[in-house]
């Protein structure tokens, strides 16, 4: 029997050295990394547009429904602002804002290693992407966004499951940065 001291490496019959799969060269991001996201980007943009849909054709005619009374209920209404209703039918600052933010999301998914520990950082990632796609949609192909979820309430401004996506995985990703990716390793990424 063999035995190994930390600086040795045991090589296979075929010269291949075995220690090589723990190494730091398999947790390398690529674009492997990045095509991943891809289906579950999609796949979350499909059930926003399908959402948004199903609302338009529901609620177009000024129709309420309630889900809790006086708490939760769907309306439609067309934003053609940013969150909140501000910034109304400022279309091309939203392109611009749109298209530099996926391009930040792009380059970081790009860049995150490809160790288990950034899964929900990734994941994050997604969500907030499909969500800022779902809306751009929204706003390239009818210069406005298609919002009906509101919390009555708290006369909160009616939103739409894109915003869902960004505003919980937004939050997600400050806690996770807060509280979990704390090492100064974990931000090496951003060099």
């Amino acid at each position: 029997m063999m035995q190994m001291t930390p600086n040795s490496s045991s090589s296979d019959r075929s010269g291949t050295d075995k220690t090589s799969a723990a190494s730091p060269q398999n947790n390398k991001p690529g674009l492997g990394q990045f095509l991943w996201c891809i289906p579950l980007v999609a796949v979350l943009i499909i059930i926003d547009q399908i959402t948004k849909r199903i609302a338009v054709n529901v609620l177009a005619d000024g129709l309420r429904i309630p889900l809790i009374n006086g708490v939760l209920e769907f309306t439609f209404v067309q934003n053609r602002g940013a969150a909140f209703g501000i910034m109304q039918n400022a279309l091309p600052f939203f392109v611009v804002i749109t298209l530099a933010a996926l391009c930040v999301i792009t380059y970081f998914l790009l860049h995150i290693p490809s160790q288990k520990r950034y899964l929900p950082l990734r994941i994050c990632l997604c969500f907030i992407a499909a969500g800022a796609i779902g809306n751009f949609i929204d706003r390239l192909r009818l210069s406005y966004v298609r919002d009906f979820i509101y919390f009555s309430l708290i006369d909160f401004p009616v939103f739409n499951v894109a915003d869902i996506y960004i505003t919980c995985a937004t939050i997600l990703l400050v806690l996770l940065m807060l509280f979990y990716y704390r090492d100064e390793d974990d931000f090496s990424l951003l060099k």
